[in-house]
């Protein structure tokens, strides 16, 4: 137990390159925050500080559009606002449609593919896990016409479809877990006389919380921060998310001096939801990574 504890070269090295990866990770979040808080016209004079020195909330009020228009360009904005609580709760149904669908439908696959018998499933799942090997660009034009001719432009329906019902790397990690889940408790259960269909919702979803979690989690973060295709199908008003109304934020500035503290406060505003959910969930999500099959 001593020379475990003993601080070794090795040891103390380790350390060190955590620290400096560490704070080179979260560095860019705090100068975010930094700069949110910081007046637009010190944002220059102040840039070599760590601190602002008269650190403000006027550029969160002018974003949320809590402020008039004279008072949001007397605080050096354009006077652009977002309507941060119609884009969040459009964001929240989207990531919401879009985690909670895929994950069920991905654990159903992920089961047939780990447990039922059927034929051409070997080949089912082949071309499946191949398709991790096509860069989603080659898709986004396609996706498009698709969208188009079904008349779902500017809608949710739209900007979900492509990716609601499952993704390769989805099924292919719950299908993992459930090929290590212990064969003796399905046989117990399949003596109960228990079904196919009750086998997965009896037995093995109570026994996956963690990988169905981590699914759902990751999920989430990929839709939130998803851009390029929101920006094509939904950029009107009504149905605009956190990350497309960010473009239009900035679009909206002079062009010659681009609103820096008012694009930071709402970058602010937009990180907050999915920092809160990782926080909390956080922890499930790195013990799920073990892929334990006994409870």
């Amino acid at each position: 137990m001593r020379s475990s504890n003993r601080r070794t070269p090795g040891r103390v090295l380790a350390w060190v390159f955590l620290a400096v990866f560490l704070l080179a990770t979260i560095f860019p979040f705090y100068w975010m925050i930094r700069t949110a808080l910081t007046p637009a016209a010190d944002l220059y004079n102040d840039s070599s500080s760590l601190l602002p020195h008269q650190p403000t909330l006027i550029n969160f009020a002018r974003v949320l559009g809590l402020t008039t228009e004279v008072e949001a360009r007397a605080a050096g904005g354009s006077g652009a606002h977002l309507d941060f609580g119609r884009y969040l709760l459009n964001s929240v149904i989207y990531c919401g449609l879009i985690a909670g669908v895929q994950t069920l439908l991905c654990s159903m696959a992920g089961y047939a593919f780990a447990r039922l018998r059927f034929p051409g499933r070997d080949l089912a799942f082949t071309l499946l896990v191949s398709a991790l090997m096509v860069p989603p660009i080659f898709t986004l034009l396609p996706n498009f016409i698709l969208v188009k001719q079904l008349g779902w432009i500017n809608t949710m329906a739209g900007m979900v479809a492509p990716t609601i019902l499952m993704t390769p790397f989805a099924v292919f990690f719950l299908r993992q877990f459930f090929l290590s889940l212990p064969r003796e408790v399905e046989e117990a259960a399949i003596l109960d006389g228990v079904g196919p269909w009750g086998m997965f919702w009896r037995v093995a979803m109570p026994m996956s919380r963690g990988p169905l979690i981590t699914i759902g989690l990751t999920t989430t973060v990929w839709a939130w921060k998803d851009f390029l295709w929101p920006l094509l199908v939904g950029r009107g008003e009504e149905h605009r998310l956190v990350t497309v109304a960010l473009g239009v934020f900035l679009q909206q500035s002079p062009n010659t001096q681009p609103d820096w503290t008012g694009l930071m406060a709402a970058s602010t505003l937009s990180v907050l939801p999915v920092l809160l959910l990782l926080v909390f969930l956080g922890k499930r999500l790195v013990q799920s990574l073990s892929f334990t099959g006994g409870k």
